[in-house]
């Protein structure tokens, strides 16, 4: 029956991923607060009997401390690593073996992981009532009663030093680092995880993380798939039932976190050249970029796109591979998130091209900085990306992550609604003044890696 209910639960996974999950005329977001102070968002789709849940708390990399980077990380990790007892509940505590067989047995999933602003829980089911029910029942004891067992995060421990070797041998690895710190400085966008802060966190620093992270009041919780709202709202409740609130702290009220500090602006330009035993040179430019809530978003996001974010259509991929050969492939890209992330040109090429490349690369930037698209390229790109938008929301994944974005963000409701409109509405003038006010080519990092 077990291995019934998995397979049906694996092949209705599959066609959710081939089906588009809502009709693409409009896509109602329902929003609400719980009492707890829990954040709720859904959307209903009710083609396929399947559920998608995310859950994002305030317990990113860019709060871990300086000498435990990597904390957040290993904390979301090892929190799926088993399950305690609860005698009150006559509950037997769940070993990760056994907890994996408990999932399998549901046919449905339940795991976390951190990104540099968030902790984030994800709970796939099918949305059978008692299966369902199984599913949330154990995704809360999994959430709220962590076992962090501290033999499987010494045999972790292990595992990630020795992954930190083997990575700290590519150049790729070593020209990132290089850049993320030079960009970032002292803030914990650049931090990078090593050796010794590995060696740094123990068990007891996650449960502290996690006692102080996870808490109702915190949460943000995304829902897409087969629910009714009244079914939505009892399922996140379940999911939060069990957390401990601190005692003498109303349930919706939590004590602010710490703040974290902006992201400094480049006072000048930074030029640094690692020698490398490689066939090929790893060359990266850039400099701080925006926040996701920036009101420039989608004009960059347009922008950024002919620049070098559009693939082979790009001006980079035309000056620097097509036109002179010497990069197979050559890149640009932002990352906005709560702070500014790093505005990132990327490219391999032999080294001793690299300069040149370099060259032609800041000439493209300059000229695209002063002078914006043009009419024709920028038309282009509305296109492309109006043309594709409908496969960011062909399954109810991507859609969980739209929708969980916009939960994060505090963006509109009607955000994806409005999104083509949006983007058509961006003209030249608008991505030449925003690419003006966010881009100093002349105060940029470089780091060349590779040749002698």
């Amino acid at each position: 029956m077990l291995k019934k209910i998995y397979f049906k639960a694996a092949f209705i996974a599959l066609i959710s991923f081939l089906c588009l999950p809502v009709a693409m005329a409009g896509i109602a977001i329902e929003h609400w607060t719980q009492p707890s102070g829990a954040q709720v968002f859904l959307v209903q789709s009710h083609a396929i009997p399947m559920v998608d849940v995310q859950l994002d708390f305030d317990a990113g990399s860019r709060r871990d401390p300086t000498l435990q980077a990597g904390l957040a990380s290993v904390t979301a990790s090892l929190s799926g690593m088993g399950v305690l007892a609860n005698p009150v509940r006559d509950e037997a505590a769940l070993d990760e073996n056994a907890l994996g067989e408990a999932w399998a047995d549901l046919g449905a999933s339940f795991g976390g992981h951190a990104s540099s602003d968030r902790m984030s829980f994800a709970l796939r089911s099918l949305t059978y009532p008692d299966l369902l029910a199984k599913a949330v029942q154990l995704a809360a004891r999994q959430l709220t009663e962590p076992a962090f067992p501290a033999d499987i995060w010494q045999r972790e421990r292990e595992s990630m030093i020795a992954a930190i070797k083997e990575a700290n041998t590519r150049p790729a690895t070593q020209a990132q680092r290089a850049f993320d710190q030079t960009v970032f400085g002292d803030h914990p966008y650049g931090y990078d995880t090593t050796e010794a802060s590995v060696k740094r966190i123990e068990v007891s620093h996650m449960a502290a993380l996690y006692r102080q992270s996870i808490q109702p009041c915190r949460a943000i919780v995304s829902l897409v798939g087969a629910l009714t709202r009244a079914q939505a709202d009892a399922v996140v409740t379940k999911l939060l039932a069990r957390i401990a609130v601190p005692r003498n702290a109303a349930a919706s009220a939590c004590p602010a976190l710490p703040a974290v500090a902006e992201v400094l602006p480049l006072t000048q330009a930074s030029d640094q050249r690692i020698a490398f035993e490689s066939a090929q040179a790893h060359v990266l430019l850039g400099q701080p970029g925006y926040k996701r809530k920036d009101p420039d978003f989608f004009a960059m996001l347009v922008g950024n796109y002919i620049l070098g974010g559009g693939g082979f259509v790009s001006r980079l991929t035309h000056e620097v591979r097509e036109k002179r050969g010497l990069s197979y492939s050559v890149y640009s890209y932002f990352a906005p998130g709560a702070h500014a992330g790093a505005f990132t040109i990327g490219l391999q090429t032999r080294p001793d091209q690299a300069d040149q490349a370099l060259q032609v690369s800041r000439e493209v930037l300059a000229r695209f900085v002063a002078d914006g698209p043009t009419e024709a390229e920028l038309q282009a790109a509305k296109d492309n990306l109006i043309g594709g938008f409908a496969l960011r929301l062909d399954s109810n994944r991507k859609l969980l992550d739209n929708v969980a974005n916009i939960a994060w963000n505090k963006l509109p409701l009607n955000y994806l609604d409005t999104w083509t409109q949006r983007v058509q509405k961006i003209t030249v003038a608008d991505i030449r003044s925003a690419f003006q006010r966010k881009l100093q080519p002349q105060k940029m990092v470089t780091v060349v890696l590779g040749g002698a």
